[in-house]
């Protein structure tokens, strides 16, 4: 699992009512949150796996 795949599954097990809240709060932080792009790579990565209605 990636980052991203476990952020998702993460989100997917809080309440329905606070996932759109998470989505869009999500915050990175550590030494590995210094790449390059990761805030991008995520945000696409994560939108690819979240339901269509979520905002980001």
């Amino acid at each position: 699992c990636g980052i991203h795949e476990t952020t998702f599954n993460s989100i997917m097990k809080c309440d329905i009512d606070i996932r759109n809240e998470l989505y869009a709060n999500t915050l990175l932080s550590c030494g590995t949150t210094m790449y390059p792009c990761i805030a991008v790579r995520m945000q696409k990565e994560i939108s690819s796996l979240a339901p269509s209605t979520m905002k980001f």
